[in-house]
């Protein structure tokens, strides 16, 4: 019997259909009924028939026609949502769709899979993971490490052993023991009271991350999950099927417990839980639409899914690749900044760096030589003043590779540490099937990747600050010899008065958000868990940096743009002639005052999508291919973008011939 789970007013119904020819609007009218059976006052009506509302799909929010059957309208098992005409949304409704539902409505199922064992996850594959382009299974060395673990802990509860998180309480609760027959209860218990986060739910692809990444962790065999149980959450992660997670509430240690835990509560079919198909329901009809069951805990399972770094990891992966990402284009806009200021290039020669060679500063000036190497892309914009009397130019485009590049160091540092703690198990007690024993430790920590994505907010953070410096050289006339704040008929125009305004809001409120969080510490659990790492915040407000760095990049990318146009119709070197294009594909030219808001969203989005880089990056590798000796291979630990060390003898370009 085909049946239909439907949102009435905050409340989750399902309504059996006997006759697919009953049309949708009956099926709104009969969870109307239901709705209004279940409430003393019948919800404030008098009958059914005085209700008018409408009706929408939850995935997608498509309205359907009242007259429409269900049988042509609905699939089996779809989840609908009725909105009554007049009523006005509690500010403390959980809607049907998380933010940015436009985006996920166009989820597809993935084909591929990937193969977790706990051992070999990348940073890149735990953001596509999030994406949702691939499913998860496990390698068959890892399902035998699963059950040689759990094996492990049946030993212990067969023989009744006191161990802690086992056959005890926890934190305080350390030293109770408790009854076999109370153990699977313990687990169920330890979920829901620790399911006591705040804020708003984490979107569907930071969910993602995070349900993965613990799947991984469990793969490696130190938790004591057992094998069944694991299949259930990788077979919820493959349907979509995503807990409620509220963004806050993790102290970093023991672990993301708050996190975590509401992540476990989704599974086991209590609390909420979001898919592609049904929207924000009750978990236990979102796992039953996608014929899934609810997990029953058994001993020890509860706390391998709730204790470890996972929140802070997951978010600091993202906060990681993102901030690559960034990073790169960064080069890319300060280099056609660059040009439009009439800078030389002087600065980025390869044996000024050669002397001083930090591995992120000698890749940024050579990023900036293959973007604007006059030999090799010549430039109507250089050309036009070789000859002028300026001697050298500003820090805020001088020193980009000394700033960039230490940029770029750190996120290869914080890299490396994201790397080996989402590769880490992070549990307790850990589980050593080859000792056949437990031991309690404090791999639950989280003070690594606290440490590391405090630092990562710092470093990123002077991309901005150094734009933000670059957006007043192209705005104020004095500086750039263009026309104030880029625009003609300055004064009935304002131009690019505010935009440079915005970014330098942007980089003060990042000031205050790059004040470690790391550094703080309050003793919780009854001094039982008496420090702790901050986490959770240090990963939150490293995303928050991250984007405001990503808004400063965006302005400086339209304001650079816009300086070239008034420098028309010389043009600049080919590279930064197809960022030009593709910026304008997007965006045009501006010419006199509009609306600037939607041409910033443009711009960053180009930047999250990387399609800045996409362009400059074959320009930059052809050069590096025609540059790089072959005498003098790649280093497998340098960059991605290759070896670092150049020929002295390339880059030197004679823009500013005084300078001779």
């Amino acid at each position: 019997m085909p049946r239909y789970t439907v949102h009435v007013r905050g409340e989750w119904l399902a309504v059996p259909c006997l006759n697919r020819t009953n049309t949708v609007g009956w099926l709104g009218k009969e969870a109307v009924r239901r709705y209004m059976k279940n409430k003393p006052d019948n919800g404030g009506f008098a009958s059914v028939e005085e209700v008018k509302f409408y009706i929408r799909r939850c995935k997608g929010l498509g309205l359907l026609d009242l007259d429409d059957t269900v049988e042509d309208a609905l699939e089996d098992n779809e989840f609908v949502e009725v909105v009554i005409e007049g009523d006005i949304m509690s500010p403390d409704f959980i809607p049907s769709q998380p933010e940015g539902v436009h985006l996920y409505s166009k989820y597809r199922e993935p084909e591929q899979y990937i193969s977790l064992d706990g051992n070999s996850l990348t940073t890149e594959d735990l953001v596509n993971l999030g994406k949702g382009l691939y499913k998860i299974k496990l390698t068959p060395a890892a399902e035998m490490k699963v059950k040689q673990s759990r094996e492990v802990i049946e030993r212990i509860v067969k023989e009744q052993t006191v161990v802690y998180g086992i056959t005890t309480g926890f934190g305080k609760f350390a030293r109770t023991v408790i009854p076999n027959n109370k153990l699977r209860e313990l687990q169920v218990n330890l979920v829901r009271s620790h399911s006591a986060g705040v804020g708003k739910p984490l979107t569907p692809e930071r969910t993602r991350m995070l349900l993965a990444l613990r799947i991984n962790v469990l793969a490696k065999g130190y938790s004591g999950i057992s094998l069944e149980t694991l299949q259930q959450v990788i077979e919820a992660f493959n349907a979509s099927c995503l807990p409620y997670i509220p963004e806050k509430g993790t102290v970093g240690a023991s672990g993301d417990l708050a996190p975590l835990s509401h992540l476990a509560l989704g599974l086991i079919g209590e609390g909420k839980m979001w898919s592609p198909k049904s929207g924000w329901a009750d978990a236990k009809y979102v796992l039953e639409a996608h014929g899934l069951r609810p997990v029953t805990l058994k001993p020890k399972e509860g706390l391998a899914l709730i204790n470890g770094t996972q929140m802070i990891t997951s978010l600091g992966c993202e906060a990681v690749e993102r901030a690559g990402a960034i990073a790169r284009q960064a080069d890319i806009i300060a280099a056609l900044t660059l040009e439009v200021l009439k800078g030389t290039t002087r600065a980025f020669d390869t044996d000024i760096h050669a002397v001083r060679p930090h591995r992120g500063q000698a890749e940024v000036a050579f990023r900036f030589r293959s973007l604007l190497d006059s030999d090799h892309h010549p430039s109507e914009i250089a050309e036009s003043h070789r000859f002028c009397d300026r001697v050298q130019d500003a820090y805020t485009m001088r020193c980009c590779p000394q700033v960039h590049g230490v940029v770029n160091d750190t996120i290869a540092f914080v890299k490396d540490i994201m790397t080996t703690e989402i590769n880490s198990a992070t549990d307790n007690p850990m589980v050593f099937a080859e000792r056949a024993e437990t031991i309690s430790g404090g791999n639950f920590h989280g003070e690594y990747p606290a440490k590391a994505l405090d630092y990562l907010a710092i470093g990123v953070h002077e991309l901005a600050a150094i734009s933000e410096r670059r957006i007043e050289r192209l705005c104020n006339p004095s500086l750039s010899e263009l026309p104030a704040f880029l625009v003609t008929e300055g004064g009935l125009n304002s131009g690019f008065m505010i935009a440079h305004c915005t970014a330098a809001a942007l980089v003060s409120e990042n000031k205050a958000l790059c004040h470690p969080s790391s550094v703080d510490s309050l003793s919780t659990s009854a001094a039982t868990e008496d420090h702790v790492s901050m986490g959770g915040w240090a990963a939150r407000k490293a995303l928050r940096v991250i984007e405001h760095v990503e808004q400063v990049l965006a302005i400086e990318l339209l304001a650079a743009c816009q300086g070239i146009e008034f420098l028309r119709p010389l043009r600049t070197t080919t590279p930064l002639e197809k960022v030009y294009d593709l910026v304008r594909s997007v965006v045009r030219p501006w010419m006199k005052d509009r609306f600037m808001a939607p041409d910033i969203e443009a711009a960053h989005k180009l930047l999250v999508e990387q399609k800045v880089w996409e362009v400059a990056k074959p320009y930059i590798e052809k050069y590096r291919r025609e540059h790089v000796p072959e005498s003098r291979p790649i280093s497998p630990t340098a960059f991605s973008l290759g070896s670092l060390e150049m020929d002295a003898g390339v880059g030197h370009d004679h823009r500013h011939q005084n300078e001779l």
